[in-house]
C-alpha cells in the first residue's frame, strides 16, 4: 500500500516531474532553489523586528560566504489530505514569482524529532521535487484540499553547508492573487538550516555556534511546531 506521497511520486507521468531540476539541495521552509529526495533538515528558527532588519543583514554579510545574498519572492499553497486516522497529510506547492517559467516545487516535511535533548536543532525529513506548472490541478485531482496560501519574500545567505533564510511573510487577501497581499506581522522570520543524510547530528553543534554569533540581534531556537498550533 503506497503512502499519498509515494503515490504522487510514482504518478510523475501525470504531473511530469522534472529530474533535471533535482540536482541542487532542497530548501528549508522558504525559497524555491532545487530538490533532493530523502534528506534530513536540521533547523533553528527565530524572528527579528522590521527596524532591526538592516543590522541583521549587515551581520550576516560579515559572517557568511563572500557572495551576494540571493533574493527571492515565492508563492506557496499548503494542501491537506484528511485520512481516517491520525493527522492530515500535508504537502506544500511553491513557485517563484521572480522566475515565472521555473518549475513548481512539491515539498513534504516530516514530523519533527525534538525529543533528543543533546541535539541542538530540530530535525525532520525533507522531500522536495520539481514539477510542471500543473501541480495545483494535480493535487486537487488527487483529493487534496487547499488549506491556506501565502507569499514569502526575502534573502538567502550561505556559509558552507549552512543556509540562513530571512523572509517576510504576506497574507494573500484575494485567493490566487499574489499582487493583493498584506504583511502577517511586523517582523521577519529567520531560519538557519542544514540538509544532511540521517545521523549527521554533529551539524547541530556547528549550527549552535553560528547562532551564538547572531545574538543579541536574533535568538535562534529549536522550536517544536506542535506547541504553536
Amino acid at each position: 500500500m503506497f503512502s499519498p506521497f509515494t503515490t504522487l511520486v510514482h504518478s510523475r507521468n501525470n504531473c511530469r516531474l522534472s529530474r533535471s531540476a533535482m540536482e541542487a539541495p532542497p530548501v528549508t521552509v522558504m525559497p524555491v532553489t532545487g530538490g533532493t529526495i530523502n534528506m534530513m533538515e536540521y533547523l533553528l528558527q527565530g524572528s527579528v523586528l522590521d527596524q532591526a532588519l538592516d543590522s541583521l543583514l549587515h551581520r550576516l554579510r560579515g559572517l557568511c560566504d563572500n557572495i551576494e545574498p540571493e533574493s527571492f519572492a515565492d508563492y506557496e499553497l499548503v494542501y491537506l489530505l484528511k485520512g481516517q486516522q491520525g493527522n492530515p497529510f500535508l504537502l506544500r506547492a511553491r513557485r517563484s514569482m521572480m522566475h515565472p517559467t521555473a518549475p513548481w516545487h512539491l515539498r513534504y516535511l516530516g514530523q519533527p524529532e525534538v525529543g533528543d535533548k543533546s541535539r541542538h536543532a530540530l530535525v525532520r525529513n525533507c522531500v522536495d521535487v520539481a514539477t510542471s506548472h500543473s501541480l495545483p490541478e494535480f493535487l486537487n485531482e488527487m483529493g487534496f484540499r487547499l488549506d491556506h496560501e501565502f507569499v514569502a519574500k526575502g534573502h538567502i545567505f550561505r556559509k558552507g553547508a549552512l543556509k540562513v533564510v530571512v523572509s517576510k511573510l504576506f497574507r494573500v487577501l484575494v485567493p490566487g492573487n499574489t499582487e493583493n497581499t498584506e504583511p502577517l506581522s511586523l517582523s521577519y522570520l529567520v531560519e538557519l538550516s542544514v540538509l544532511a543524510p540521517a545521523g549527521q547530528d554533529n551539524v547541530s553543534e556547528e549550527m549552535r555556534n553560528f547562532a551564538e554569533q547572531l545574538k543579541p540581534l536574533v535568538h535562534l531556537e529549536k522550536i517544536d511546531p506542535k506547541r504553536h498550533m
